[in-house]
């Protein structure tokens, strides 16, 4: 139910960017406004996982300078029958993580570092088995060709203000300036957020599914979301389109299950796993946050020692 009704807003974003195009200018316009959106998309297609890692300043990881967290992707992978993915770090107190990539064979999850110093070694694994799952289900093309035509669509209507319904072919006149300008952006930003939250309890189960552990990614989630709320992650501020990528939402501690919400209500995830886990019978305790890890640099990466032990610090600092 979850692909068809992804795919009904995904027909409905596109149907609306054509329809921008038509109150501007016409039927003229709305040809403009599809060759648009096939070179943004075709752009964004081939591009965006290069163009999220970027902005956030991730690096590549292996198992030379982070061999358990290698091990970890690699393993939880082989679990669901996934391609070994490339797996980057980037460095940001914030708890968090996400995914990218076009499809399976080219795909890439990264992980901050406050995420691998606040959470316990199961708790990462559930984090990391939940973007696995964004991978398997397509979910990163999916959300990165929303944004994509969300952004169009607030273009298109930026232009509309501009243009001030001058244009001859525009068939609506001041009110179809109006539409573009106001209505159709913020449904655009509506239908990209609600399709960010109808994927998100998907991941989770499948995620829950791929590690073994519904309690850990329950306790996961919990810890992220309230510490999101008193980290900033200010790259993500500066990039607010890519918000709807994370496991939690980065940008704020919203915990509103709405229609502006680019992520479904924290409790009500936690609620699905632990339902989850009492249908299994599964019922793993998570432990609590490691505290032994040295502070992290801006040009840091991680180094061999990530994930040695409860107790055990890691052997040398991040270079």
């Amino acid at each position: 139910m979850n692909v068809m009704r992804t795919a009904m807003l995904l027909a409905f974003m596109t149907a609306l960017f054509m329809g921008v195009g038509f109150l501007i200018g016409g039927r003229g316009g709305m040809m403009i406004a599809f060759l648009m959106a096939a070179a943004m998309n075709l752009f964004s297609y081939w591009n965006s996982d290069k163009m999220v890692l970027r902005a956030y300043r991730a690096q590549e990881v292996d198992e030379g300078n982070a061999p358990e967290l290698h091990r970890m992707i690699r393993d939880l992978s082989a679990n669901a029958g996934l391609p070994m993915p490339k797996v980057y770090v980037y460095d940001n107190p914030q708890p968090n993580a996400f995914a990218t990539g076009r499809n399976p064979q080219n795909a890439a999850v990264a992980a901050s570092t406050g995420l691998l110093e606040r959470l316990t070694h199961e708790e990462v694994a559930g984090v990391m088995a939940h973007e696995l799952a964004h991978i398997q289900n397509r979910d990163t093309l999916t959300m990165t060709i929303t944004a994509t035509l969300a952004g169009a669509i607030s273009m298109l209507g930026n232009f509309a203000f501009f243009s001030g319904g001058r244009d001859n072919h525009n068939p609506l006149g001041f009110i179809g300036v109006l539409i573009a300008m106001v209505v159709a952006p913020l449904a655009a930003t509506m239908v990209q957020m609600a399709i960010s939250r109808t994927r998100e309890y998907s991941a989770d189960r499948r995620g829950a599914e791929i590690s073994g552990n519904p309690l850990a990614l329950a306790s996961a989630l919990a810890k992220i979301a309230g510490t999101a709320q008193v980290i900033p992650n200010y790259d993500a501020e500066r990039n607010p389109a890519s918000a709807h990528m994370f496991i939690i939402n980065p940008l704020s501690g919203e915990r509103m299950d709405n229609l502006f919400s680019t992520h479904p209500n924290t409790e009500n995830r936690i609620a699905a796993l632990q339902q989850m886990a009492g249908e299994f019978g599964t019922g793993v305790s998570t432990g609590s946050p490691r505290t032994d890890r040295p502070t992290r640099t801006s040009r840091s990466v991680p180094n061999a020692g990530w994930g040695r032990g409860p107790s055990e610090p890691p052997k040398g600092p991040w270079s």
